[in-house]
């Protein structure tokens, strides 16, 4: 139930990231410049903070799915020894699926990065 819980959590999270990152008809640009730091406007800062955020989560979910399948390849392959070669086969195409996901979202990062000022 907790794990439910924790992944909608993050579904959540994770659709509210791109909404940290727009702002609305806020102070003038002399304001943005002030408030944010040198170089940055707000809405900059909010994308850089939002893709930071997205590429952790992202990373931290790859990290804990690719130690469950690993998991769960060698349980496999210490109940049934025969089959190993075919449990290795499966879950390496496994990893570099979930790996996949991982890259997606930091070429997303690099795609967008570029738009900070």
């Amino acid at each position: 139930m907790l794990r439910k819980a924790l992944a909608a959590l993050a579904i959540v999270g994770l659709m509210a990231l791109p909404a940290m990152a727009v702002t609305q008809d806020g102070p003038k640009k002399d304001d943005h410049a002030a408030a944010a730091g040198p170089g940055q406007t707000g809405s900059s800062k909010g994308l850089g903070q939002a893709l930071a955020i997205a590429l952790g989560v992202a990373a931290l979910g790859g990290a804990l799915s690719q130690s469950n399948a690993i998991a769960k390849a060698v349980d496999a392959v210490a109940r049934q020894p025969e089959a190993g070669a075919r449990i290795q086969g499966m879950m390496i195409i496994g990893l570099a699926l979930i790996e996949t996901l991982v890259i997606y979202v930091l070429l997303i990062c690099f795609v967008w990065g570029g738009k900070i000022v």
